[in-house]
């Protein structure tokens, strides 16, 4: 592979302090890091889930079938590579902190505004410009986190950042509970102006990495031939990201609407599934990911996986409430348990002159390459019986993600902020 480029000076500090980097980091700052970082992922997963557990209430609002609103949930994530690739090299190029604020300011306002969305169109059009505000927000905030924190807990604060994204969903189901049925879809989306917020306590109180300042290129073109040296890299982690988000939507983003017209449960009752999932996808997030700190992190992911696979049948063909909750726990302890490995991951096997940008604008290539799934699992469920359609899927995508894991390498407790020689 091609040696990362860097500044004189960054490779100067790097020889004379080769272990500087997020050790020396005080436990204040990084914990103000990972608060920063957990709250981002939660607040932008709780407004891209409020779209799929009120799927089928905003569809019957603008009098249009199932599928059509579940392409939003597509068109969203269609988006998303192009906010990790514009806020990714604004965070390669000006930092972390200043990118994740109008970030966070950005998709705030877009997602007030989606309440307010008179029509198909206008609603459409707004969840594009969210998926540029998501897509930005996770691999600025991650490389943040991940160079703050101490290489010996990465896995397990990974695990705990990337559950953000179970939390947001955890409390998409709450609003839910509480307000779907009484004030109506559009009232919650209102809650999500709550991001601003976020950006002003990372103006007050996160600093800039340090790892970022003595890695940072020296003009856009530096920055450019950074990126492009790392072409294979890119790919890897692409194709790793598309079969992980395969698995994370595939399981997810159709499952309230599975289980409201398969199942026929209430939205109060499919509510409170998706609060008992979603606990179960945090406990298994910070799990995989301590346990990673020490066994590894592809073979804690493949583990996952395995057992992502082997609870498929209860998962998809339960009829009774008991396993269908059991069933949902299990399913996302399992999926969002290899999930909770990813930041630590893949920022791991990136460079630290590109980290702000590799990994998430990866992460959002893999989202794009697997943005259809909800819309084709609701257009298969109209031809097929949705139980097999959701079976069949997800035990190929987790085939499939295993593979893509074992296929990589890994660079478990790699000190950032260190020249490295070329591999």
């Amino acid at each position: 592979m091609v040696q990362p480029l860097q500044t004189k000076a960054a490779a100067s500090t790097a020889e004379e302090h080769p272990q500087a980097g997020p050790a020396r980091v005080p436990n204040r700052e990084a914990l103000f890091a990972v608060t920063a970082g957990f709250l981002g992922w939660t607040l932008d997963a709780f407004d891209f889930f409020l779209v799929v557990i009120s799927l089928p209430r905003i569809a019957a609002d603008f009098e249009v079938k199932t599928p059509v609103i579940a392409f939003s949930l597509t068109l969203t994530l269609m988006f998303r590579p192009v906010g990790a690739f514009i806020f990714g090299l604004l965070a390669d190029r000006y930092g972390r902190r200043i990118p994740m604020m109008v970030d966070l300011i950005f998709y705030s306002a877009v997602e007030v505004a989606t309440g307010f969305a008179p029509n198909l169109t206008t609603f459409l059009v707004l969840r594009a410009l969210f998926g540029i505000g998501m897509g930005g927000e996770w691999g600025v905030g991650t490389s943040l986190v991940m160079e703050k924190v101490p290489s010996k807990w990465r896995g397990v604060l990974s695990g705990f950042l990337q559950e953000g994204y179970a939390a947001g969903y955890l409390l998409a189901a709450v609003a839910a509970l509480f307000m779907l049925e009484r004030f109506g879809w559009r009232s919650m989306f209102f809650l999500g102006g709550a991001p601003a917020l976020l950006a002003l306590f990372i103006r007050v109180f996160i600093k800039e990495s340090e790892v970022w300042q003595r890695s940072k290129a020296e003009s856009w073109s530096h920055l450019g031939r950074g990126i492009a040296s790392q072409w294979k890299l890119w790919i890897y982690l692409t194709l790793l990201m598309a079969m992980m988000n395969f698995s994370s939507h595939g399981t997810q983003d159709m499952y309230p609407t599975f289980m409201k017209e398969f199942r026929g449960l209430e939205a109060e009752v499919y509510s409170q599934v998706v609060i008992v999932m979603m606990v179960g996808a945090i406990l298994g997030g910070v799990a995989f990911g301590l346990a990673s700190d020490r066994f590894g992190r592809r073979r804690m992911m493949i583990v996952a996986l395995l057992g992502a696979l082997a609870v498929v049948p209860l998962w998809a063909f339960s009829s009774g409430l008991g396993p269908i909750v059991a069933g949902a726990f299990l399913m996302q302890f399992m999926v969002q348990g290899a999930w909770g490995i990813i930041p630590a991951h893949i920022s791991e096997l990136s460079p630290d002159h590109v980290r702000g940008f590799l990994p998430g604008f990866s992460y959002q290539c893999g989202n794009l390459i697997a943005a259809s799934i909800a819309w084709a699992q609701a257009a298969l469920a109209e031809r097929m019986p949705y139980p097999q359609v959701m079976a069949g899927s997800a035990a190929a995508i987790f085939a499939l993600a295993i593979a893509a894991t074992a296929l990589g390498r890994e660079r478990r407790g790699i000190v950032f902020g260190r020249r490295e020689p070329p591999d």
